[in-house]
């Protein structure tokens, strides 16, 4: 899905994007479960940007922090990895024009992701090359 690159009319746009993400999931999720297959897949959101906190007028710039969410049946569903940053301009996250620090890599996940896979160990380099620069287990522990 495409259309959250939104320099403009983010109040009017992003709430349908999010609920078209919304229902697209949901209704997923339901015929995987019809199917009995549902721990058998993982679906999970990817973006390769955040937005900033702060308006550019209309809408938000390029930034750096974001969400990414997880399901399936096999997921331990209800957690929260990473930390939420203090969404304020200037806080403690903020390095500038409203761009937060992440507080997990999507290496992190992506590695999360391939162990759940199958991917052996030694495959880390190969299959997730800068993983090795974060705390791998981040994504795994409750």
């Amino acid at each position: 899905i495409g259309g959250f690159d939104l320099h403009d009319n983010l109040n009017r746009d992003h709430p349908a994007l999010l609920k078209q993400i919304n229902d697209a999931m949901l209704s997923f999720n339901g015929a995987l479960t019809e199917m009995g297959v549902n721990d058998q897949v993982v679906t999970f959101t990817a973006s390769e940007f955040g937005r900033t906190l702060s308006s550019n007028g209309n809408g938000s710039d390029h930034g750096w922090g974001g969400h990414h969410f997880l399901m399936g049946g096999d997921v331990l569903g209800g957690q929260l990895y990473g930390s939420l940053p203090l969404p304020e301009l200037n806080g403690p996250n903020d390095i500038g024009q409203g761009r937060l620090i992440p507080t997990l890599a999507v290496d992190q996940l992506g590695w999360a992701l391939a162990k759940w896979f199958g991917v052996a160990e030694s495959d880390r380099n190969w299959v997730m090359p800068n993983a090795g620069n974060f705390d791998p287990l981040a994504c795994m522990r409750a």
